[in-house]
């Protein structure tokens, strides 16, 4: 509701997400790509219409319950990293594991493996504003990986970062998809979402287009055409042609084992 006017956020939206995807959420504002994630996230309950989480129902949950549900099977990555500035790298990567009750010295060892995966293996001891803007981003990354979640939705994720820390930023996420994980991420960027291997295109509330990028960009290779750092940047740029712009519509996705959906959204008939 805004005042006496309702405000329909998403409009018939019937969408899957299959275990193992890459999928970016694009839109201008006011395009419902908020709302969608919202949803996703469990922070948001639709007034019509199921959601399913790996192929269990998650939206007439209790809130206790949806909380238990973000804390064990959704990882997320906002855009300004979200952490406790007084609290260490290793503190901040092991909150999850402390509202599970896991015991201090066990949450400290899984914070300081997945910390090590995003690469601050030097940094356990050092505060946020301690670090550079990409790796705060990468502790805000061991924080949704601690709890080994079933998906990850990361929301402008690279808003705050300079093209290298954004371009390192999809090299790990694109490293985590590589490894099974599934991941959506909210962007306004076309060359972020060139990265992805899905887009799936809002307006209005509606989803008008759902695209397979045909040519993804390789980040790491990306990044080794970058400037080293201190270097004089010259005439490079970011171009992607045709790899950005390479997309196709449909396409057949492969049925995989188990439930291949672990996030189904699906209005009412």
């Amino acid at each position: 509701m805004l005042g006496s006017q309702v405000v329909r956020a998403l409009r018939s939206v019937s969408v899957s997400v299959k275990r193992g995807e890459f999928v970016a959420v694009m839109g201008p504002s006011g395009s419902g790509k908020s709302t969608l994630m919202n949803l996703l996230g469990c922070l948001d309950t639709p007034t019509a219409g199921r959601y399913l989480l790996e192929g269990v129902e998650v939206s007439s949950l209790q809130p206790a319950q949806k909380a238990r549900v973000r804390n064990l099977r959704i990882g997320f990555v906002f855009q300004s990293f979200n952490l406790l500035p007084r609290t260490s790298a290793i503190e901040n990567a092991a909150l999850p594991l402390s509202y599970r009750g896991v015991p201090r010295n066990k949450r400290l060892v899984r914070a300081g493996e997945v910390l090590e995966m995003v690469g601050l293996a030097d940094r356990f001891d050092h505060k946020p504003p301690q670090l550079s803007g990409g790796q705060q981003q990468r502790v805000a990354i061991a924080r949704a990986l601690v709890n080994e979640p079933a998906l990850i939705l990361a929301d402008e994720p690279t808003g705050a970062l300079d093209t290298r820390n954004s371009i390192e930023l999809m090299a790990m996420f694109q490293k985590l998809n590589r490894d099974g994980m599934t991941l959506i991420v909210v962007t306004h960027d076309p060359e972020v979402a060139g990265f992805t291997r899905r887009i799936l295109h809002f307006r209005d509330g509606s989803l008008v287009s759902d695209r397979l990028v045909e040519n993804t960009v390789d980040a790491r290779a990306l990044l080794e055409k970058l400037p080293k750092e201190g270097e004089e940047h010259g005439a490079w740029s970011m171009e992607r042609k045709s790899e950005v712009g390479g997309l196709k519509s449909g396409g057949k996705r492969p049925t995989w084992g188990g439930n291949p959906y672990p996030a189904t959204i699906t209005r009412n008939p």
